[in-house]
């Protein structure tokens, strides 16, 4: 059975890689994302190697081998579910359940995970629009792209939100826009660097910083 260290790795390894569709995550993206120094970082990453569940060049980077994205799904799947679970049957707010999903996802069984996933459903998505990933070892593709590139009279989706800092779920939160929020955009101002949307007949601006930070499908244009 994997540590909880090595869980921590290869998880961020596999996110570093997909997020950024990159082939190797480097050292210092690493010890960045983990708070760990880069000696403490290369010194795993080693590990990861010798054990198999990892290819690590110095230098280079590391990327995952077809065992450790394995184990990288299933803890993920479990982070992912737990934090669905939370917000559907605790109630706690989307902006609570990652640090709570982080202490739970390395303690609870594979067949508890799959009791979850059946009792909500079968989800495809977690509250923050990261896709869970299936028993099976897939993960379910969705066509998404920030918001930013949206044409002006563009009408879309939100579908997911890449930072998931509890401050800026918050801020979110209090313009309206959440999974599933459908909106128009209806004004880019370039120099200003803001994004203006039509939310439910109200007007939302966003930074462009923000606007990057989320995905979506669009479904036309007015």
């Amino acid at each position: 059975m994997a540590s909880l260290t090595i869980e921590n790795y290869v998880k961020m390894i596999y996110q570093i890689c997909t997020s950024g569709q990159v082939d190797c995550a480097s050292t210092g993206e690493l010890a960045t994302a983990l708070n760990i120094s880069p000696g403490s970082v290369t010194s795993m990453l080693k590990t990861l190697h010798e054990t198999g569940l990892a290819n690590y060049k110095p230098y280079e980077g590391v990327q995952l081998t077809a065992s450790g994205e394995t184990l990288a799904l299933r803890v993920l799947r479990r982070h992912r579910l737990i934090e669905l679970f939370l917000v559907k049957t605790l109630d706690l707010n989307w902006d609570e359940v990652h640090e709570e999903a982080e202490n739970m996802e390395h303690a609870v069984s594979d067949l508890l995970v799959d009791r979850i996933d059946q009792y909500l459903g079968l989800p495809p998505t977690d509250p923050h629009g990261d896709p869970i990933p299936r028993a099976d070892g897939t993960v379910p593709a969705a066509a998404a792209q920030p918001l930013i590139e949206l044409d002006v009279e563009s009408t879309f989706h939100l579908i997911r939100v890449i930072d998931q800092t509890p401050e800026f779920l918050r801020y979110l939160s209090d313009t309206g826009l959440t999974p599933g929020t459908r909106g128009t955009v209806t004004d880019n101002q370039l120099a200003a660097e803001t994004i203006t949307l039509n939310i439910d007949g109200t007007p939302t601006v966003l930074s462009h910083t923000a606007a990057e930070k989320l995905l979506v499908e669009t479904v036309g244009s007015n």
